[in-house]
Formats: structure tokens, sequence, C-alpha cells
């Protein structure tokens, strides 16, 4: 029991503020987040002894993922499509504004927001697991248990697709200038 305590602190703990963050982009809801971490931390912490100590965050992030597509699979397909109640609109910048502007402009972190949320569920987890939480793209290949490949195909997509809404709503170049 010690043994197992100390290899829990040791590997997982220092990984739990991650496990959080990652947690609220998969569910979108405070409350689904924390049950969903718990339910990977409870998981993390009785699979721990069999743990071999390489690469604990991709591990425990393997755990998640699965965990989440189980949650998932359990649900019905009202609730897993269903649409957000947080709704944000996005202001209009001025037509000649300099990009500094527009990066400090509330309406830029709105239209961001609004642009990852437009995602298919596999792009999102991928962005935010790479650009929002700064894993490798091995580690997320890991982490979401795909090919290397195909984090990086569904990586380029979303960015595209991010510029895209981005230009769409006058945030950012024309889509040609991308």
């Amino acid at each position: 029991m010690v043994e197992r305590q100390q290899l829990f602190d040791r590997y997982i703990v220092p990984e739990i503020p991650l496990l959080l963050r990652v947690a609220r982009s998969l569910t979108d809801q405070p409350a689904d987040a924390e049950d969903l971490a718990q339910d990977a931390l409870l998981l993390a912490y009785r699979g721990i002894t069999s743990f071999d100590g390489y690469f604990p965050r991709a591990w425990l992030l393997r755990i998640l993922h699965n965990t989440h597509v189980s949650r998932v699979r359990r649900r019905t397909p009202l609730l897993v499509f269903g649409t957000s109640d947080r709704e944000e609109t996005i202001s209009d910048p001025a037509p000649h504004v300099s990009p500094e502007s527009v990066v400090v402009d509330d309406s830029f972190g709105y239209a961001v927001q609004k642009a990852l949320g437009m995602l298919r569920q596999p792009n999102k987890r991928v962005i935010a697991l790479v650009d929002i939480e700064g894993l490798s793209y091995a580690e997320a290949a890991i982490a979401l248990d795909v090919p290397i490949g195909t984090v990086v195909s569904r990586l380029h997509r979303a960015r595209k697709q991010i510029r895209e809404n981005l230009a769409d709503h006058g945030v950012g170049p024309h889509r040609r200038g991308w």
C-alpha cells in the first residue's frame, strides 16, 4: 500500500493540473470534467503498480481518454450531440485595425473560443493537447490512441478551420492570405 501511494505521488500527482485542463477541454462542463478526472485518477491509482514509469503524462492521459470514451458511449445520442447553451457573440472589428488592437480586443478572444467550439471533437481534442497543453505529437498520439500521422493531419485540419472561421468573422487576414 505504501509503495502504491509513493508511486502515485511521484508520477501522477504532478500531472493533476494538466489532467483537469484536458478533462475540461473534453467535456466543456466543469462538473463533468471534475468527475471525469476523478474517475481517471481512481483508475490510475489502482493501476499504478503495473505502470513501468515511462511517460506518466501520456499514460495518465490515455486513462483519461479511455474513461471519457466509455462515458460518452453510455450517454444517449441527444446528450452527445446536444447544443451548448453558452453561445458567444462576436463583435465585428473595424475594417482597418492593427493586428495588435485585434489581439487585445475582447472580440478576438470570443472569436477564438467560437472557432474552437466549431471544431469536430477529434480535432478539438488534438488542438487542446498539442496547442493548448503543449504535449508533443507523440504524447498526443499515445493519449488519443491514434498514430502520430493522425495527430498531424487532425492538427493541420483543425488549425486551418480555426483560421478560416476567424477570417470569416473579420479577425485576421482573408482566406487567401493564409
